[in-house]
């Protein structure tokens, strides 16, 4: 059961009836990854512990550079050349002292990524590489967990939900096939503005809160976002029947 010091605080989202108390109590009970600390995983975090999630795993290998700063809200200069897991880490404890925090400082590979995806109820894909995408896209159709994927370059940004719970739902690598390939397109060189990382990252936790509380969320549908038109954009997606990840 919810505390009185729980109802108080989080009575502005129990007051919403998808949520309620049954809802908030399943956000404490839940457990979610967050792979990536940059700036998707930065505001994910943040909105997915202030809404009361019980525990975060917290997946980056990288240090924090000067050039992260604009976009990655929960550093500062002090913290730079530092662990970004460790720094958030620190920081959301500080604001948000209810949330168990577990921190993986290195990128995942597929012992880590098998080992860590089979325990949370959710998992957050901030990443920005095609290879990590794939590595988690596969763990999570195994492990019918489901997996909510933002990309953010330039104006532009997208959200797709991987839901493999779902017999016809569509995986990240229906819509990108690893023989059609793209070339690494992220931030580094393409750019990229923050507050649209912010718009993703917020999204992502917006569409994990709701697969947690039992609220209904699209599968087959991809989200794109404009900043330059503040337009959004849904697209249906087919499953493909012949995927080499999610096909039965």
């Amino acid at each position: 059961m919810l505390t009185h010091h729980e109802k108080l605080k989080y009575s502005r989202q129990i007051m919403l009836s998808p949520i309620g108390e049954e809802g908030q109590l399943a956000l404490h009970n839940a457990k979610v990854l967050i792979v990536g600390l940059g700036g998707l995983g930065n505001p994910a975090a943040q909105y997915l512990a202030a809404s009361g999630v019980g525990t975060l795993y917290l997946a980056d290998g990288d240090t924090i550079d000067l050039s992260n700063l604009p976009r990655q809200i929960l550093f500062s200069e002090n913290d730079i050349e530092q662990k970004k897991v460790d720094i958030a880490e620190q920081k959301l404890k500080a604001q948000y002292p209810h949330v168990e925090i577990e921190v993986i400082d290195e990128m995942l590979d597929d012992e880590l990524a098998s080992y860590y995806i089979s325990q949370v109820d959710v998992v957050l894909d901030c990443t920005d590489n095609i290879a990590s995408r794939y590595l988690l896209n596969k763990h999570c159709v195994a492990e019918k967990i489901p997996l909510v994927v933002g990309a953010a370059t330039g104006f532009d940004g997208q959200c797709l939900i991987v839901n493999s719970l779902h017999e016809n739902s569509a995986c990240y690598q229906c819509l990108f096939p690893a023989s059609e390939k793209a070339p690494e397109q992220n931030c580094q060189t393409l750019g990229i503005l923050g507050p649209v990382l912010s718009i993703i990252g917020g999204m992502q936790a917006l569409q994990a809160i709701k697969q947690i509380v039992g609220v209904n969320v699209n599968t087959n549908q991809l989200l794109m976002f404009d900043g330059l038109s503040t337009q959004w954009q849904s697209f249906t997606l087919p499953k493909n029947n012949d995927c080499p990840v999610c096909a039965q």
